[in-house]
């Protein structure tokens, strides 16, 4: 018998009692100490949670990336061990299961299991129910300075109780759903760091071959700045308005900033091979190949290669150069062309320079299959992973029990 006929098994003819969050549990919210009393953070052992630590190390928390004293907890009580870390507003959704006494940051709010429901619930089988939660919590978003969960609604969010009336077979429900759920978070997370370890390691095997073809031993090489053997030119700067989203009508020239697309316009500014450098932004110095007729922005530098230079090559150069090191230290970073133009460079033949962009090419296609073909994997098992664990707790809803 499949795991999930057992468990239909199970469910068969059950009843299920929905109760509002706040009546299942109680809700605190968690805040920063003073972090102008350094008796605050000195030499704490209290663990103090914020995204960071779910960022790092997951959903089952037993320890913090930071601690706090004693003195520092409001009214000497902490969140208890074996609850529920949700965050309410900024980064909306995210939650843990809390393994230990405990305190949070004001982003988080604390779900401690009442009392009168200790014995009725399974804290993990409540942790798993709260993907429904965080769902809900990304859809019913209030904003002022940041985004924040409208928390009335929150308080009514309703939490399923199998076979309210036999207490022994609903824990036995929920402790079914949790386990085959524990085991589709395993496998997914061991498929995820075996397509992880194998994606950084064809990423280090491509970044050791194009390091080699890109070194040059004195001799049949020449120094030159990219201002001799590339024209740099910012592009053109385009009214907002006159960019749309999706190709439509006369909106039908791809139109470029520094990071990447940013829509559709009616004209053109470019046509045939070049290369685009972004030029603003925390991102700028991205290289990325054009090829056709398309629209650079003044927030990106286009590219075109001078005679002997051939573009390829000179994308695969300029990637490894490493170009956002040259940007601006300001609010708004920035690359300035005439700064660019001065950078030097060893320049083989063209001759040498295609032979090198033919390798590296092929590198990049291998790559990027992996590249495109491993998170896709993944993404695929994740969405398995929801959709078993959605149908794991479709339990049956009257007409006046909703979310």
């Amino acid at each position: 018998m499949s795991e999930l006929s057992y468990l239909e098994k199970l469910l068969d003819g059950v009843e299920v009692e929905w109760l509002p969050l706040s009546k299942v549990f109680n809700l605190r919210n968690g805040y920063t100490p003073s972090k102008t009393k350094k008796e605050f953070w000195a030499n704490g052992d209290i663990p103090w949670f914020r995204m960071d630590d779910i960022r790092e190390n997951g959903r089952f928390l037993g320890n913090s990336l930071q601690k706090i004293s004693s003195c520092a907890v409001k009214g000497g009580k902490l969140f208890p061990e074996n609850s529920i870390l949700i965050s309410t507003s900024a980064t909306i959704g995210e939650h843990a299961l809390i393994t230990v006494p405990h305190l949070a940051n004001q982003r988080f709010t604390c779900l401690a299991l009442k009392e009168s429901y200790a014995n009725c619930f399974d804290i993990k089988f409540l942790f798993y129910y709260c993907f429904s939660l965080a769902e809900w919590c990304r859809k019913n978003t209030t904003m002022s300075s940041f985004a924040s969960v409208d928390m009335d609604g929150f308080k009514k969010f309703l939490i399923p109780r199998p076979c309210p009336d036999n207490p022994e077979k609903s824990l036995a429900i929920q402790s079914e759903i949790v386990r085959i759920l524990d085991k589709f978070t395993e496998l997914t997370a061991e498929l995820t760091a075996e397509l992880t370890a194998e994606l950084n390691m064809r990423k280090k095997q491509y970044n050791y071959y194009r390091d080699k073809l890109l070194s040059f031993e004195e001799g049949g090489v020449e120094w030159k700045t990219l201002g001799e053997i590339v024209k740099m030119r910012a592009g053109q700067h385009i009214s907002a308005r006159n960019i749309v989203d999706g190709k439509e009508g006369d909106f039908v020239y791809p139109c470029f900033g520094g990071n990447g697309i940013r829509g559709y316009v009616k004209e053109k500014s470019h046509d045939g091979e070049h290369l685009l450098i972004g030029r603003q932004g925390a991102l700028c110095g991205n290289v990325q190949r054009m090829k056709g007729q398309f629209y650079a922005t003044e927030h990106a530098v286009v590219v075109s290669a001078m005679q002997g230079i051939d573009i390829d090559w000179a994308f695969h150069m300029l990637t490894t150069m490493n170009l956002n090191q040259y940007a601006s230290k300001s609010a708004q970073p920035g690359l300035a062309v005439g700064k660019l133009q001065e950078l030097k460079l060893l320049v083989p033949s063209i001759e040498r320079q295609k032979y090198i962009a033919k390798m590296l090419d092929k590198f990049d296609t291998l790559t990027g299959s992996i590249t495109e073909g491993l998170p896709r994997e993944i993404e695929l098992r994740q969405k398995q992973y929801e959709y078993y664990r959605d149908l794991l707790f479709s339990f049956p809803k009257t007409e006046t029990a909703s979310n």
